[in-house]
């Protein structure tokens, strides 16, 4: 009689569980990320007609607004006067992080745009940010147009 037992495991094999660790951890992690490069992440929503509705107030003159959610930003170049674009730098897509002084600046590889229409001020991006269509409502401003 031999002492040898085999025994079946069941279940998943070590290769698996690893790999299933990975795809959780490196979502989280880039969330962080991106989360880290914008300057707002609230008050701004969509209204499901795509139209994105964004409180004036949260939108200083000279400053901006940034919509990470909807990929919009909103700026006031000069007091009573809103512009917006995507958010997307036209370098690489990354999300645009801050407006002041007039400057819409992309914290991934330098690059800034004009508040007032867009365009590129320093590269290396090359094309301007994409415009859209902002309109004064009330105490919000509607942003239409596609971000894409």
């Amino acid at each position: 009689m031999s002492d040898h037992v085999e025994v079946e495991e069941s279940g998943p094999d070590r290769r698996s569980v690893m790999k299933a660790a990975a795809l959780v951890v490196v979502p989280v992690a880039g969330v962080g990320a991106v989360a880290a490069c914008s300057s707002s992440s609230s008050g701004g929503a969509s209204s499901g007609n795509g139209t994105v509705v964004v409180p004036s107030s949260s939108v200083p003159v000279g400053g901006g607004y940034i919509d990470k959610s909807n990929q919009v930003v909103v700026t006031q170049p000069q007091a009573g006067v809103f512009k917006a674009f995507t958010a997307v730098c036209t370098h690489q897509g990354c999300t645009v992080g801050g407006v002041t002084n007039n400057r819409i600046v992309c914290p991934c590889h330098g690059s800034v745009f004009s508040a007032q229409d867009g365009s590129v001020l320093n590269g290396p991006a090359a094309s301007p940010l994409a415009a859209m269509t902002a309109k004064v409502n009330g105490a919000n401003v509607d942003v239409t147009g596609s971000a894409n």
